[in-house]
């Protein structure tokens, strides 16, 4: 018999350092997962990206306190603000610029996201990831 799925929670956890401690260990424990179990999984599975980067994690928690879950890839906004070198996108955004970054940077950003893209081809993706630059106030130049 197939276990009987009790809900999905949906995290931004750093990459390797998920630990028991707040925000991670009080959402886990509400809804019955074992804490340590997922912290080990998910530094474990993060190991060879980037320390320290946000990544989106997906958990679904079953009845029987089992879980499985989905990392996804890193937020395009931090992507961008990691290729146009910035600490954080513009106050208003379409009035002032703080950076650019290249046609070629958000074909790049585009490729590394794929799977989580809502786009048929790499360009398209990369079309979504310039307009995101552009909400962010970054130039898209090239």
């Amino acid at each position: 018999m197939a276990k009987k799925l009790l809900g999905q929670l949906k995290l931004q956890i750093p990459a390797g350092q998920a630990n028991p401690s707040p925000p991670v260990g009080p959402a886990l424990g509400q809804r019955g997962i074992n804490i340590m179990e997922f912290c080990k999984a998910f530094n474990a599975k993060t190991q060879g990206a980037e320390q320290g980067v946000k990544l989106p994690v997906i958990i679904d928690y079953y009845q029987d306190k089992s879980f499985t879950f989905v990392v996804k890839t890193a937020p395009g906004s931090t992507l961008l603000m990691k290729a146009a070198k910035l600490k954080k996108g513009a106050n208003k955004p379409g009035y002032e610029t703080v950076g650019t970054v290249t046609m070629a940077q958000c074909r790049d950003i585009a490729e590394q996201k794929m799977a989580d893209l809502n786009a048929n081809d790499l360009d398209a993706g990369a079309l979504i990831i310039a307009g995101q630059a552009r909400s962010m106030g970054i130039e898209v130049v090239g």
